[in-house]
């Protein structure tokens, strides 16, 4: 594992078990991992791997059964009540969903200004800091009284990214943030981040399925399968030339829009494929 100096978030020997104290069932198994401040980290694997589950757990939202979080220093790893609600103005997440994590009921602007009334921050103030947000993700002021139904999904996760970044936090948790949508709404979610990232300073834990959506915006890359970390690097180095046999596999089910190399991909996947059951 690569090490950073002076990490913003660090994960220590992680473990999370679902099911009863009598019979657990491990879900991550150890995983240790740093976020750098400015960075952002691509944690990448399969449906099951254990990916989201570490961003939960990071999150509050899953109980750990051992192992540390820290966060700046500070163990946030049974971090509750008070200190948890505390956490949210440097800790926040963009769901894969962005219908599923925006209330229907409530309108763009009300979505937006919530976190920022629960700080306690005043209305001039508030409303000045949610038209910031919506100018840095591209949506007109006209937004401010519609639903979230009347919008698009790439325009729905702007919102969400622009609720996310409202309190000016310092670490945001993307979990699947663009796997819901289509390719070129992808592109451009994608290249927001970036330039969000670029010009906040704020790092990113990239949750993801697909090496090919990590390549374009993370740092470094931390590839899980079956709740164990299995290869941590530079991203570069991850998505070109992944040294374990699962990163591969990942690397060759990664689309491309090339069909010539999208067929040499999926011929080499079939070769490692009987490889390894010879």
């Amino acid at each position: 594992m690569s090490t950073i100096e002076k990490p913003l978030l660090e994960v220590s020997d992680l473990v999370v078990a679902y099911g009863t104290r009598r019979e657990p069932t491990p879900v991550l198994h150890g995983v240790s991992l740093q976020v750098g401040a400015g960075e952002c980290l691509g944690l990448v694997g399969e449906s099951g791997s254990g990916k989201s589950t570490l961003g939960k757990a990071v999150l509050g939202l899953v109980p750990v059964a051992s192992g540390t979080i820290t966060f700046d220093g500070r163990d946030i790893t049974h971090a509750k009540g008070r200190d948890r609600r505390e956490l949210a103005a440097d800790i926040q997440v963009v769901f894969q969903d962005p219908y599923g994590s925006l209330d229907p009921l409530m309108t763009v602007g009300d979505i937006l200004a919530e976190p920022l009334a629960t700080a306690g921050t005043g209305r001039a103030e508030a409303k000045a800091a949610v038209g910031e947000m919506l100018d840095r993700v591209r949506l007109p002021k006209n937004v401010l009284d519609r639903y979230p139904r009347e919008f698009s999904g790439g325009q729905r996760q702007r919102i969400a990214i622009a609720r996310a970044l409202v309190r000016r936090p310092r670490l945001i948790i993307c979990d699947e943030p663009v796997s819901a949508l289509d390719l070129t709404t992808q592109a451009t979610i994608l290249e927001l981040l970036i330039e969000l990232q670029r010009d906040s300073g704020v790092s990113y834990l990239f949750v993801s399925h697909d090496l090919g959506v990590v390549r374009r915006v993370c740092h470094r890359v931390a590839v899980m399968y079956r709740g164990d970390l299995v290869e941590t690097g530079d991203g570069e180095q991850i998505t070109n030339d992944p040294q374990h046999a699962y990163s591969r596999r990942l690397l060759m089910a990664s689309p491309v829009a090339d069909p010539v190399l999208q067929a040499e991909r999926r011929e080499a996947w079939l070769a490692l494929r009987a490889e390894q059951a010879a």
